[in-house]
């Protein structure tokens, strides 16, 4: 049997904190009395550009403090920001769409099927992988320490290693009696996605989601950022945005603007997906008080609200994208202060839940 997580305090497990580095933005306030949402990041200090509807109407649209503090340009909605592993939710999208054409029959192939050499790959289904109950161990570290040593990995090096991983030490667990989040699977995935299309990854995405929805400033994210079309981003004060992309490759490594973020949320939320497909992506009957993974999204479910959404961390920024079907609610927070313990997000789904979506 799965095991799902129950939400604490803060509602979100710290497993959830993705591409971050080791240091600590201490730049964090606890609000005292919820007022207003407008009122809630500015009294965490919130920096970046928010939006939140609810029922048809704006709760805030607007950006807080500077999208780069040497240049002053100020936060905006057609400004690109990286979303770390909210790339996740296109990467499962994208899969999706491989089902729909008939380039995988079942989410529960495994991964055998696609590599005969896999460890393990005949326990390991394609399903199992989105929603994180693989077993799969995580290769970010292991990684990030050879970029660190002057290797430079691509992304079939670093599948490479994943493999190499499991040869050595196994799976972390038997495939779907645990969950655990791994950025391995997500890689895997967008691997699937390339050998199966036959395109490259990042051309995939772009002419099944981005040009179809017009999303005109999402893109694979450089190692570096253009300070132009790109917000900086910036840990305890520093500038803070150079990350060998390579290293988030499906799992973490596109940038994208608010006014792209809702786009996404707004066809996620309507039609993108059918109905049945919908019941195949999200978690369904997660109790109260319990987060839980699907295909590429986080259900989180506190009292009758059900939350659907994904969270992203990646040097310099933090992001998180969801919706509320109960309230009709788009959530899209792009941030350019990255935030290591995750006490912001945490903050603004605690508020949020308990008190505009209650």
């Amino acid at each position: 049997m799965t095991t799902l997580h129950k939400l604490l305090p803060t509602f979100i497990v710290a497993s959830l904190i993705l591409f971050t580095s080791c240091s600590k933005d201490d730049d964090n306030t606890q609000p005292n009395n919820y007022t207003t949402l407008e009122n809630l990041l500015n009294e965490i200090n919130f920096q970046g550009y928010a939006i939140v509807t609810k029922n048809g109407n704006d709760l805030v649209r607007q950006g807080f403090g500077l999208a780069n503090e040497s240049t002053e340009l100020p936060q905006d909605f057609n400004l690109a920001y990286r979303i770390g592993s909210v790339t996740k939710t296109l990467t499962a999208a994208a899969i999706v769409q491989l089902k729909r054409d008939g380039l995988i029959n079942s989410f529960n192939q495994t991964l055998d099927e696609f590599d005969t050499e896999f460890p393990n790959g005949n326990q390991i289904t394609i399903a199992q992988l989105l929603s994180h109950q693989s077993g799969i161990p995580d290769y970010q570290l292991v990684v990030e320490q050879a970029f660190e040593e002057g290797q430079t990995l691509d992304e079939a090096d670093i599948y490479n290693v994943i493999t190499n991983l499991i040869a050595e030490n196994g799976l972390n667990f038997t495939p779907g009696t645990n969950k655990q989040y791994s950025n391995s699977n997500y890689l895997i995935a967008a691997l699937l996605v390339q050998e199966l299309s036959e395109l490259p990854y990042h051309q995939y995405i772009q002419q099944k989601i981005f040009n179809p929805l017009d999303m005109t400033n999402s893109y694979k994210g450089a190692d570096m950022i253009n300070i132009n079309t790109h917000a900086q981003g910036y840990l305890n004060g520093n500038s803070n945005s150079t990350y060998p992309m390579t290293i988030a490759f499906g799992a973490g490594d596109f940038s994208s603007s608010p006014n792209d973020m809702e786009t996404w949320i707004n066809a996620v939320k309507t039609n993108w997906f059918t109905e049945v497909e919908k019941t195949e992506i999200f978690a369904q009957d997660v109790p109260n008080g319990y987060l839980d993974f699907g295909l590429g999204w986080f259900t989180t479910q506190e009292g009758n609200t059900t939350m659907y959404w994904h969270g992203g961390d990646i040097n310099g920024f933090w992001s998180m994208i969801g919706f509320i079907p109960e309230y009709d609610s788009t959530i899209v927070i792009l941030s350019n202060k990255q935030d290591n313990t995750g006490l912001q997000r945490n903050t603004i789904i605690e508020q949020l839940l308990t008190n505009e979506f209650n």
